[in-house]
């Protein structure tokens, strides 16, 4: 297991006799959340989750969307400048995911979200999510 630093929008709550983190299907925390450990092996079923998501930047005043199977390393790699989209900033937050069983499902619902080309969309999801 490893510790990382809070993301806003993950809970800062462990994970539950099963192994499983609760409340990862919907944006959930607060901005002062004290951090998450995650472990990078997969869940005891085997497989792995993944997730499409959405960043917010205050500072460039844009989202980003994307898709991925370790969601608190992306974030932190967006924040860190790796991602040539999000380098524009660093302050970018988790304001919205969703969780899938599938790579396949997940990669559909992002094009699906990228296809909207809305800000105004993206908005009524996150809005819907809280």
């Amino acid at each position: 297991m490893i510790y990382l630093p809070p993301v806003k929008g993950i809970s800062s709550a462990g994970p539950d006799a099963s192994g499983r983190f609760h409340g990862m299907e919907e944006v959930i925390g607060s901005p002062d959340s004290i951090g998450t450990i995650f472990s990078t092996k997969p869940p005891r079923g085997g497989f792995f989750m993944y997730y499409v998501y959405i960043l917010y930047s205050p500072t460039a005043n844009k989202y980003y969307t994307g898709q991925t199977d370790n969601l608190s390393q992306r974030v932190e790699s967006h924040r860190s400048g790796i991602s040539r989209y999000t380098a524009i900033a660093a302050d970018w937050e988790l304001v919205y995911f969703e969780e899938f069983d599938s790579r396949q499902k997940a990669l559909i619902r992002e094009r699906e979200i990228k296809s909207m080309k809305s800000r105004k969309y993206i908005e009524q999801l996150i809005k819907k999510g809280d």
